[in-house]
């Protein structure tokens, strides 16, 4: 029997070194026990640190499917004492069945991939609830958060909040490990206990008891914690691969699966699921994905381009000045905006920083094709009569092929499904042009456009 001290709950490197040298040296996974530096809990009686395995006599080696090495970089973050134990066990096998990984009706398979979307669940959580509140003023003013992980997800999570907020010093207290940015580079110091967690309106107290400036390291993480820190910007891609062996979605228990079908079924539980999509590597510095919003039973679904700048902070569509322009466009058009689903081909706000400001940027192919899935499984679940796509990208999606607008515009357009679409501009488009003129010309084209839309509309009311 073999114990295993890793040095960290993150330790993936530890975990993989020790993994792979016992799986060439084919000690099978019963006769192995994993433990943590400074765990309390005992391994058990008449166990002592593994010693040095002796060499392999031959060349010998093995290869696991590159998505397994992501998932165990990402699962190990779970607080699953047993996880360890796991993803031997899964390597063990794997090396004699390699597509192991696509058996989702496997239990080690189904539970390490439960792992890694709670994982990931976590991750999200932590970005859409951290709230800073700011400590000092003006130049010597800083920033502080509070958060209880229910994985070790801190050093995965932070450098979303080092780009998010980069501008600004920050510090993220939890029971785990302390991160903190200095415009530079993180940091990490120790977790503070439960027991000390401040209340509303203490936060100012606890961060100066524990880090004060003069007290706290600026300097990069620690070699453990930089090296942890490094893993975290590849763990996305993860959940492509994972999503694709659950049918779109990383299931809570093995044994009762989301379908395809109920997940387009349920508007709702389809927006949740795209809220974890990892499909391309616009979520790595978008807030959150802006899912589609509207009735179930509309019969006419406005397709954009992507999110912007306000639509990313607030999570909904269409809610800055080109929203405001949709808006009144609708509503001289005679279009029920209420009766009406919005959406956007691309779902994550792609963007470039300029200093504090974060200039739109257009999706490219790839982008806009591994977003479609969203837009195929929204128009699953409305069931729209009229799809109208504004813009470029939202015609690329809608078709399935670069559409040009000029030729397509303001007609309708016969779907393969049997569907109608309607090709029009952004509303965004009439906001950049320079020539006022001109802005009002485009603008009354819009409505005019929308207005093909609106007949619809009153055309199926009178139908019901």
């Amino acid at each position: 029997m073999y114990l295993i001290t890793l040095d960290s709950e993150t330790d993936f490197d530890g975990w993989r070194k020790a993994a792979r040298a016992f799986a060439l040296h084919h000690v099978a996974p019963a006769d192995v026990v994993w433990h943590v530096q400074g765990q309390t809990k005992d391994p058990g009686p008449g166990l002592s640190e593994a010693p040095s395995l002796p060499p392999i006599e031959t060349e010998s080696t093995f290869t696991v499917p590159a998505n397994f090495i992501e998932l165990a970089r990402i699962a190990i973050l779970h607080r699953d004492d047993e996880r360890f134990a796991l993803l031997y066990r899964l390597l063990w096998r794997l090396k004699a069945d390699h597509d192991l990984l696509a058996t989702m009706s496997d239990p080690d398979v189904a539970q390490a991939t439960t792992m890694a979307g709670a994982v990931q669940r976590d991750a999200q959580r932590m970005r859409d609830l951290v709230r800073f509140r700011e400590i000092g003023r003006e130049q010597k003013a800083h920033y502080a958060a509070w958060f209880e992980p229910e994985h070790h997800i801190v050093a995965f999570a932070a450098p979303f909040f080092a780009r998010r907020f980069a501008d600004m010093p920050w510090s993220i207290l939890t029971p785990d490990v302390c991160a903190h940015w200095d415009g530079h580079a993180i940091s990490f110091t120790p977790g503070i206990s439960r027991t000390e967690r401040p209340p509303p309106g203490r936060l100012e107290e606890t961060w100066r008891r524990h880090f004060q400036p003069d007290r706290l390291t600026t300097t990069e993480a620690p070699v453990k914690r930089q090296r942890n820190l490094e893993d975290a910007s590849i763990l996305g891609p993860l959940l492509a691969d994972a999503e694709r062996w659950t049918g779109g979605r990383i299931v809570q228990r093995p044994e009762a699966p989301m379908t395809r079908k109920t997940a387009a079924d349920d508007l709702e539980a389809l927006r949740e699921e795209a809220a974890h999509c990892r499909a391309c590597h616009l979520y790595k510095d978008a807030t959150q994905t802006v899912f589609g919003e509207g009735p179930k039973n509309a019969n006419i679904m406005l397709v954009g381009e992507q999110p912007g700048d306000k639509e990313d902070l607030a999570g909904h569509p269409f809610v800055g000045p080109a929203g405001q322009m949709l808006d009144r466009a609708l509503e001289e058009a005679g279009v029920d905006r209420k009766k009406v689903y919005v959406t956007n081909a691309v779902k994550h706000f792609k963007f470039v920083p300029r200093g504090k400001v974060r200039l739109h940027q257009k999706p490219n192919t790839p982008e806009i094709r591994a977003c479609r899935q969203w837009y195929e499984r929204e128009v699953s679940a409305i069931q729209p009569d009229l799809i109208v796509a504004m813009g470029a990208t939202a015609a690329q999606s809608v078709f399935g092929k670069i559409t040009p607008i000029g030729k397509n515009r303001g007609r309708l357009i016969d779907l393969p499904d049997g569907r109608k679409a309607l090709v029009t501009v952004h509303p965004s488009y009439l906001l950049r042009l320079p020539d006022p003129e001109a802005k009002v010309l485009e603008y009354q084209r819009f409505v005019e456009d929308l207005k093909i839309a609106a007949g619809l509309q009153r055309k199926s009311a009178r139908a019901a």
